[in-house]
Order: structure tokens, then C-alpha cells, then sequence
């Protein structure tokens, strides 16, 4: 029986056909994820194979510029090329961007002058081994520390200065760039260098799949075609400051923006900033390829221009006088020479020059709004008609001059005794006795009788007197747009003596600006007008030498009108028109073919000179000169204050820097009226040194 075959041949063939079932069954599947696919996946499928893709790009606009009165760009922008790095998630990976440093290194020049040794020493640990770093740190140390910033920090202060000299010229460079790429925010870009060559851009161009989150954007800076003339006012661009982030994100801004950061591009933000240009690109593609790209392109615009008071003409030749004169005469100082002007047009308050020179800092303009001094008899105006609004004295009321000796304070007197002197004499003599004889009475005591005053009425004089020196804008905002303006120091101690030395102006300190405004005010009879700097916001013009139309014209504003009368005021003026003709800066002014109205200033100060046991402290005076022109129709006045001179009797001392600068500045004045040539151009035009956020 031959069974054996049959059964090998049975097995064979159920083996077949579990085989053929595997594979059916394959095959079933197979189909049915295929109409899976095609039936109730197809759509999403297709939208795979068909893909569109949405993306916009915002690109910055230029700032608005500044024009002066008279229609000369003053603040200009300049167009430049600038790398940025934009790291690729809110963890920075430190190793990608030293990468990317290094290669950048190559590629561009580098400025190394801001690298800290704070920053030397994080580099210097970023590329020591672990070995370096146990040799400052031990492990046994390591384990007894249980915060990690305590455990830098401990390595920070033992790397040595032969650590740091291990780094070379390149680290340095490579340093450089990766603090750049370091600072701001997670996913912004960052300004790693500004105005790069086109050579630069060229060889950053053919490597930017090789350097992750690099970048070449277009961009601009500030160019001040004059130089460096009201500079510090004009103020500065940068990155949006931390500490003001949230405010400026919800105004719509970036993070990678850039603002004013200072004065006049702080205060006007709003109107320079530019309306960026929205690019907005649909892709829709089939299978890889593109078939169709849609550009929606939003134009940007430079932001608005503002239109200065500044006459820059005259800028220019008060920043020569002033520097100048200065320069000629540093002899006369007790330090570093220095000195603040301020010309205003008392009628609109329109500010038509400012400066301020030090030789130890040249450029301060803004220090006329920021830096305070004791102005001396310049502010006698505001003491006699306090004196009048208070009822100790009126027009025409004599005081006799002679030593006042009052019991602890030392002897105060003028430069001479004048004997019986009216309130106008008193101020073409600069009398001090007249000014003391005023605060004592308005403190409720008579010399004569040496009766009666106390500390109540003496606290109410200074009261007083703080007031009504504040409706002139002494000691208090003068209202001119800028921002973090400086309202001086109250005296202090407010003692019987130093009532006195209030009223003729050695006690409280005030601003340059503040006494342009309080000269400005009598010249105006009696109206406070409030500073300007700016008159106007014009849209941008295509043409930077013809301005855009008119955004906003902004009308002269009147802050307060003086408490005294009319007949008060004129007595003042009247005074003050007799210190030209025939008082203490006659020799300068009384035979000019302009008629004006001045009153000089000498406060006696102590500067302190030397550090230490060498400190010492030496006497001066701070020369102050404050007038307006023409006397009958005022259209200019002004306030010059040049502090840390020497006393008269000293050598090389001159008595005469605040006059002689006024005297000039007066005589260009009125030359430019009949003939005028525009201000010069910079042999070489300054350009922004952008403020980043380091």
C-alpha cells in the first residue's frame, strides 16, 4: 500500500494554500487601504499634493526728518546695509551661534572697543574644557554648592588675568560678534553690525545656508548734515529699551524696532516713526512645484517730518561764539571752561538757538534744560516785582543802601553803598540792599527797629517768594518739549540770611531755559510763553528740499500771565532798559544801533577742586547776563550763564564773558536780519552711533 507520496503531496499543497490566503488576505488589505485613501482620505491628500503657503515680511521704513525755520534739513537719514542674527528658538543653543560667530569672523570687520571683561571672562569659560574648569572650581567644591548661578559666579571670580590672556586677536573678534548675537530677545533679529560694505554683503550672501539665522536687511541711520550742532537735542535712536518693551508691543511694535530713545526723537516718537512696508506672498504649489505665486506688496512711507524753530544760521554762530570766547579765556575758569546760552523769541516762545560748551565735554546743548546754577542779580527782575505783588515796595519806592548786619550771618551788602536808590536804579546798579530790604519786609521785619521776624514768617516770605518767582518759570517746568526736564535745587535750610540771598539769586539754582523763560516773560509783558522747539509736523516729501503739507501746526501757547500790573511790569522793563543805557552792561550795549534791555548777574559761589585730602575748595562766581531786543517791539531774548569763573581780583580772571558773549550774539543777530547766506554743511557729516540694548 503505497500511502506515503500521497501524503507528502497533501502537505504541499495545504501549505500552498495557506499561502495563497496570506496573500489574498495582503492583497484585501491592501485594497481597502487604498480605497481608504482615495475615498475617505483623498481630500486631505490632495491639499498634501496641492499645498499653499501664506507668508508676510515687514520691512522698515526711515524716520521722519527735521527741517529748521527756514527749511534746512537738519536731521537727515542715511541708507545702509545691516547683518542681524534671529536664533532659531526661545532656548538659544550656544554652540550653533559660536559656530556661526566664528565663521562671521571671516567675513567682516569688527569692533572690539565695547567687549567688557565681564564678557571675556563668560567667553573664556564657554570654550574651557572641563578640566580648565575644575582647576578653578574643584569637584569637591562643586558638590557642596547647590545653586548653579552660585557656582559660575564662583568661577567667574577666579579667572585670572592670564586666563584672559590666553585669548587672541580672533577671539576677540569671534567675542565680539557673539555678544552682538547674544543680546535683545529669543526669535528677533538682533543688529549684529550696521552699515556693513557691499564687499561684506557679497561674501555673507554666497554663505547664508551655511549660517543659520543670519541675515541682510536694509536699514537706515541718523546723518546730521551740520555736525555736530544741537546734536545732543536732537536726541538718539536704538533698540526699544527693556524696561519700556510692554508698552511699545502694544502699540504695535517689534521688538527688533528700532525708536528714539533721547529728547527730541524720544518726545516725538509717534511722528518720526516710519509706516513700514507689508509684503504679503501666496505660494500655491502641486507636487513640489509651484504653480502659482500671488505678491500683495502694502507701500511703506518715511514717518512725518518735524519743522524746528531753530534758525540753524544762527546756531552756528552762536556754538563759534560761545566756544570761542571759551576757548580764548580758560585762564578764567577754576576748572574746565563752560558756558549756556539760550535765545528765544519771547512772543511765541519759539526757541531760535540753544548751546552749550564745555571743554571738557564741547557739545552740551542739552545742558541748558538739565544743568542748574545760582544765576545771581540776572533774576533781581522777579524779586522787585514780588516785591511790589506782595506790597512791601511799588514803582518809584526808595530803600537806602548801606551794609545790612543782621545777628549770626555775616554782613551782606552791594559792591558799593549807594545811598537812596528807586527800584530802577536799583537794578541798573545791581543794588543787593534794595533786594534785602524786600525780603525782610515781606518776612514782617524792619531793619530800622530790628523788629520782628520768626520762623513762621520767615517760612511764609520764602513761600512767597517761590511762587511768584515760579510764574516766571523759576524753579518749576518751563513746559518745552522735551523730555526729563530739569527744574533745579531748592536751597535748603531756610534760615533769616538766606531769605536774603534768595532774592538776589544765591540760593536756588535754576536751569538756562528757566531764565530764558523769566526774561522772556517781562519782555512780554507779563505773558509766560511756553518753549518750543517744534512748530510744525509735516507730511514727507518726495523732495527732501521742499517740505510736505501740513500735519499739525502748533499755535504759541501762553502758560500763565504774572499776578503784578502792567504799570509793575513797565517799571521792570524800565529798570532794565537803564542797565543798557547807563548801569552794568552799558559798556557793552549803549551804543549799539539796536536798543536793548539787560541785567547782568554775578553769583559768588565755593567750587570744590581735588579729590580726598587734596580737596580743597576755591571761590568764584557764576557770570549770568540775561536781556531782549529791541526794547520797544521785543523779538529776541536771552539768557547766558557761564559758571566756575574765577573772582574778579583773581588772575587771569575775566569779568566780562557773559557780556562779551552777549554782545556778539546780539550784534550777529541783527546782522543776519539784513543778510543771510544759510548755515554751513559739515566737511564730513556725523553720522548715528546707535544705541543698542547692551
Amino acid at each position: 500500500m503505497r500511502t506515503g507520496p500521497r501524503k507528502k503531496k497533501n502537505f504541499v499543497f495545504s501549505r500552498l494554500n495557506v499561502l495563497f490566503f496570506i496573500v489574498f488576505a495582503l492583497f484585501s488589505i491592501l485594497i481597502l487601504r487604498l480605497g481608504f485613501v482615495q475615498i475617505v482620505e483623498g481630500e486631505t491628500h490632495l491639499k498634501s499634493l496641492e499645498r499653499t503657503s501664506n507668508a508676510t515680511a515687514r520691512i522698515d521704513a526711515p524716520r521722519g526728518l527735521m527741517y529748521d525755520r527756514f527749511g534746512y534739513v537738519v536731521v537727515d537719514n542715511e541708507l545702509e546695509l545691516s547683518l542681524t542674527y534671529t536664533s532659531q528658538s526661545q532656548t538659544r543653543d550656544t554652540e550653533e551661534m559660536l559656530d556661526v560667530a566664528r565663521k562671521l569672523e571671516q567675513l567682516i570687520e569688527v569692533d572690539t572697543s565695547k567687549i567688557t571683561e565681564r564678557d571675556r571672562k563668560d567667553y573664556w569659560l564657554l570654550q574651557a574644557s572641563r578640566e580648565e574648569r575644575l582647576e578653578l572650581v574643584s569637584l569637591e567644591e562643586r558638590k557642596e554648592i547647590d545653586d548653579p548661578q552660585e557656582e559660575y559666579a564662583l568661577e567667574l571670580e577666579r579667572i585670572t588675568d592670564e586666563h584672559l590672556n590666553s585669548l587672541t586677536e580672533e577671539d576677540e573678534r569671534i567675542l565680539a560678534i557673539f555678544r552682538q548675537m547674544n543680546q535683545g530677545y529669543a526669535l528677533t533679529p538682533q543688529r549684529i553690525k550696521r552699515d556693513i560694505s557691499e564687499e561684506e554683503a557679497h561674501s555673507i550672501a554666497e554663505k547664508l545656508d551655511e549660517l543659520p539665522g543670519v541675515d541682510i536687511l536694509r536699514d537706515s541711520r541718523r546723518k546730521y548734515p551740520y555736525g555736530n550742532s544741537l546734536r545732543s537735542v536732537f536726541g538718539n535712536t536704538g533698540s526699544i529699551p527693556r524696561e519700556q518693551l510692554n508698552n511699545y508691543l502694544a502699540k504695535g511694535y517689534e521688538r527688533s524696532d528700532i525708536v528714539g530713545t533721547s529728547y527730541l526723537e524720544l518726545q516725538y516718537e509717534d511722528v518720526l516713526r516710519g509706516q513700514k512696508a507689508v509684503v504679503e506672498s501666496t505660494t500655491t504649489s502641486s507636487a513640489g512645484d509651484m504653480i502659482e505665486q500671488t505678491i500683495n506688496e502694502q507701500l511703506g512711507s518715511r514717518g512725518n517730518d518735524l519743522v524746528l524753530a531753530i534758525d540753524m544760521e544762527m546756531q552756528q554762530y552762536l556754538d563759534d561764539i560761545v566756544e570761542r570766547r571759551i576757548s580764548q579765556n580758560l585762564g578764567a575758569f577754576i576748572n574746565e571752561g563752560s558756558a549756556y546760552v539760550v535765545m528765544m523769541d519771547p512772543k511765541t516762545g519759539d526757541i531760535l538757538a540753544m548751546t552749550g560748551y564745555s571743554t571738557n565735554q564741547e557739545n552740551d546743548h542739552i545742558g541748558v534744560v538739565n544743568k542748574a546754577f545760582e544765576m545771581g542779580s540776572s533774576i533781581k527782575g522777579a524779586s522787585v516785582l514780588t516785591g511790589f505783588q506782595t506790597g512791601v515796595a511799588s514803582p518809584g519806592t526808595v530803600f537806602y543802601d548801606r551794609p545790612i548786619d543782621l545777628p549770626g550771618t555775616p554782613i551782606k551788602k552791594s559792591v558799593r553803598n549807594y545811598g537812596a536808590v528807586s527800584s530802577q536804579r536799583a537794578l541798573e546798579v545791581s543794588s543787593n540792599v534794595y533786594m534785602f530790604e524786600i525780603a525782610m519786609r515781606m518776612a514782617g521785619y524792619n531793619y530800622n527797629s530790628k523788629c520782628c521776624w520768626n520762623s513762621e514768617t520767615i517760612e511764609r516770605a520764602y513761600n512767597e517768594a517761590r511762587y511768584y518767582f515760579s510764574q516766571f518759570g523759576l524753579g518749576t517746568e518751563t513746559g518745552i518739549d522735551l523730555p526729563s526736564e530739569y527744574t533745579g535745587v531748592n536751597g535748603g535750610v531756610q534760615q533769616a540770611g538766606n531769605l536774603l540771598d534768595l532774592m538776589i539769586g544765591q540760593f536756588d539754582t535754576y536751569t538756562t531755559m528757566q531764565l530764558a523763560q523769566y526774561i522772556s516773560t517781562i519782555a512780554n509783558d507779563g505773558y509766560r510763553m511756553q518753549p518750543r522747539l517744534v512748530t510744525e509736523i509735516r507730511e514727507p516729501s518726495a523732495d527732501k528740499d521742499s517740505r510736505g503739507a501740513v500735519v499739525q501746526q502748533f499755535e504759541p501757547r501762553v502758560l500763565n500771565r504774572i499776578d503784578m500790573t502792567d504799570a509793575q511790569i513797565r517799571d521792570v522793563q524800565q529798570g532794565f532798559r537803564r542797565v543798557s543805557t547807563n548801569g552794568t552792561a552799558s559798556r557793552f550795549f549803549a551804543n549799539k544801533t539796536y536798543t536793548t534791555a539787560t541785567k547782568t548777574g554775578t553769583a559768588q559761589i565755593r567750587v570744590a577742586v581735588g579729590e580726598g585730602e587734596n580737596r580743597r575748595f576755591i571761590d568764584g562766581n557764576n557770570q549770568a547776563l540775561v536781556g531782549y531786543a529791541p526794547y520797544d517791539d521785543p523779538e529776541v531774548a536771552f539768557a547766558i550763564i557761564v559758571p566756575y569763573a574765577k573772582r574778579d581780583s583773581a588772575p587771569g580772571a575775566n569779568a566780562d564773558l557773559a557780556r562779551d558773549i552777549g554782545a556778539e550774539m546780539l550784534d550777529t543777530y541783527f546782522e543776519l536780519k539784513e543778510r543771510r547766506e544759510g548755515p554751513t554743511l559739515a566737511d564730513d557729516p556725523v553720522l548715528e552711533d546707535f544705541e543698542g540694548n547692551d
